[in-house]
């Protein structure tokens, strides 16, 4: 128990037969039993509130027979209102295995509580709810609250002291923009390393790799006709003595095509969008360097290729519209659609078809901790028409609900396999790439741990054939939470794939949103390096630019000041946060499952040290991917 009630609570012991004992619960206590119930398969809780509606929870119960034999019940609920909850004995259990009535009746009812609800057209769909008529099961915790209310009201604070210091105008100057982070601790971390070189060709590639967004770039061996770079362009930044056509077929060139911005119309208050693509080159040192920028999808007069050859102020502000494009995809697509959304329809369909006593249940519930919660508040804060996004970034509501339908065009099932993703983008071989190398460690940890528990329930594919709620669950997915996609599975037919399935939804769910969402203090706490807004529109000549174009252009300092207290809050963990591995809420009861629990955990303190040991040979630390810094579920 961790909150303590003032109203009535009954327990009521049942057995296969349905004969009970009940009894009136205190703070500490022991029931006991007038006659022998046999085997206690459910236990039945109830509250009666009094003057004041007092919600309870309840972690789990032991029964301890007169044999001595101890039988525990996981709870993890809510008793809220004049309710009652019933559970089961904590043993895992397939459908095809289990009293079919019983489960059919849980499922019905969770199904009343938990709905699904479109959100917008082409979007996943939804919780169906506000955020104070969700289950209590699925809102945040007191601790939790008392962090996101915490962390939010600083950058309320923050900004309240950049009024009263009047800064709502345009900066002078880039350095200008280090007095917004005086609010904020940067020692030691590496948005110093940002701050000196943001403005380097090294430092503008290695984001494509291991920074906010590591998944826009790929290999390119054949140049789209819509960007026309030709070798002369190029010719002072290739180092090798090849020719442009040759350094292509040697894989040492890659893309990032933000095509997926096309037609998404910016926000009316003077600020503007574009869809740039960016040709980048694998240079002597292993640096990713960029070579050559089009500010957008259509080549032409208005439209030049802008290269590190031309002035340093025209090169500069390119590279800024590319990364100004890149923040706009990385939040809205990479981080948003992809991780937030897609976990929560997991976390839908988890409910709505798996029992409480089902294996994968207990095996995702620590995976979907507060998702729709933080979901709902991102809705109401972040993304709605007033939200924070709307007031920092160069797009409207309609230009996000536009972009998320573009992005759900290019969203498969298999593009969330990751090692699938780094092989359909080319990148298998590509240096200094540490997404990849830790990602592809969490995948087969992960991958390693669900295919040791589905062992233990699975005997063969048929029993995953059988098995009505898994079918049901994967079903709900792809038929509801992703709008009938052909893209995501239907049915499984294999514990092969029921592994692969588990994992994507695992990996998704903890490591690729922590690899997405925790460096945003880092990359983007230095305005400069990744505008979220471009207040003038891009050049259309070359030889215009100035730098107080180019100051005109950055966000203003109102703007600066918000964004930098958005990406501080969303980059923070909770106190005691539960980390990839970490799971103190022991839903399984089963010995077998205990101990692949402690070898995943044990496999991943591995992975931390591995990683642990090549950052102190870095000079930029990659750790987004460090298992003991990878919270296991999306809860900010």
């Amino acid at each position: 128990m961790v909150a303590e009630t003032v109203n009535s609570i009954y327990l009521t012991l049942m057995n296969s037969k349905n004969q009970t004992s009940k009894k009136t619960l205190e703070i500490s206590f022991d029931i006991q039993v007038k006659k022998d119930l046999g085997n206690i398969v459910q236990v039945k809780l109830e509250k009666q509130k009094h003057l004041i509606n007092s919600p309870w929870f309840c972690k789990h119960i032991t029964v301890q027979t007169p044999s001595g034999d101890c039988c525990e019940f996981p709870c993890y609920r809510w008793l809220v209102d004049e309710n009652e909850v019933m559970i089961r004995e904590g043993t895992a259990r397939l459908p095809q295995d289990d009293t079919k009535k019983q489960r059919k009746i849980e499922l019905e009812s969770r199904q009343k509580i938990v709905r699904w609800k479109e959100c917008s057209l082409g979007f996943p769909m939804r919780i169906d709810g506000k955020m104070n008529e969700l289950p209590k099961e699925v809102q945040f915790d007191i601790e939790k609250e008392s962090a996101f209310k915490r962390n939010f009201g600083k950058v309320i604070e923050d900004l309240v002291l950049d009024k009263i210091d009047g800064f709502f105008e345009s900066w002078k100057d880039i350095g200008d923009y280090k007095k917004i982070l005086e609010h904020y601790n940067i020692k030691n971390t590496l948005l110093v390393n940002v701050i000196q070189d943001w403005n380097k060709d090294y430092m503008f590639g290695y984001q494509f790799l291991n920074g906010c967004n590591p998944v826009m770039i790929r290999k390119c061996t054949k140049l789209p006709d819509k960007f026309p770079v030709t070798h002369e362009m190029v010719e002072g930044c290739l180092k090798r003595g090849l020719t442009l056509q040759e350094e292509l077929q040697a894989g040492n060139i890659y893309i990032a095509d933000y095509e997926i911005l096309k037609g998404v119309p910016a926000s009316s208050s003077q600020r503007y969008l574009t869809a740039p693509i960016c040709l980048l080159y694998k240079n002597n040192l292993n640096q990713i360097v960029p070579i050559a920028i089009q500010l957008s999808q259509t080549p032409g007069q208005i439209s030049p290729i802008f290269l590190p050859s031309d002035n340093e102020y025209d090169w500069m502000l390119a590279k800024m519209w590319v990364k100004s494009s890149d923040f706009i995809v990385h939040q809205l697509v990479t981080h948003l659609l992809k991780t937030h959304l897609l976990a929560e329809v997991f976390e839908i369909a988890m409910y709505r078809q798996l029992s409480a006593v089902h294996p994968v249940y207990k095996l995702l519930i620590p995976h979907v901790r507060f998702t729709i919660a933080i979901n709902a508040e991102a809705r109401e804060k972040l993304i709605s028409e007033d939200g924070v996004f709307s007031k920092i970034s160069s797009i409207c509501v309609d230009g996000m609900e536009k972009l998320i339908q573009n992005g759900m065009k290019t969203l498969t099932y298999k593009s969330l396999c990751f090692p699938e993703d780094i092989k359909a983008r080319g990148m298998e071989d590509v240096p200094n790439y540490y997404y990849r190398d830790d990602g592809m460690r969490i995948w087969e940890e992960i991958n390693c741990f669900v295919s040791a528990v589905v062992k233990i329930y699975y005997v063969s594919d048929k029993t995953v054939q059988q098995d009505v709620e898994i079918q049901e669950f994967v079903k709900d997915v792809a038929c509801f939470g992703m709008n009938n996609s052909d893209s995501f599975p239907k049915s499984l037919e294999s514990r092969e794939q029921l592994v692969e399935y588990l994992t994507v939804v695992i990996f998704t769910a903890s490591a690729q949103h922590a690899a997405v969402n925790f460096g945003q203090f880092d990359w983007y706490g230095w305005i400069p390096n990744s505008p979220s807004t471009m207040r003038k529109p891009p050049p259309q000549k070359k030889g215009q630019v100035d730098m107080k174009y180019i100051m005109d252009s950055l966000p203003d300092r109102g703007c600066s000041s918000e964004v930098l207290g958005t990406v501080w809050a969303l980059s923070q963990t909770q106190e005691n946060e539960l980390f990839l591995g970490m799971y103190p809420e022991m839903y399984f009861t089963e010995q077998p499952v205990k101990e692949a629990i402690n070898t995943f955990s044990k496999k991943l303190d591995e992975v931390t040290n591995i990683i642990k040991s090549r950052n102190e040979e870095l000079t930029l630390s990659y750790f987004y991917l460090s298992p003991d810094k990878i919270p296991n579920s999306v809860a900010i």
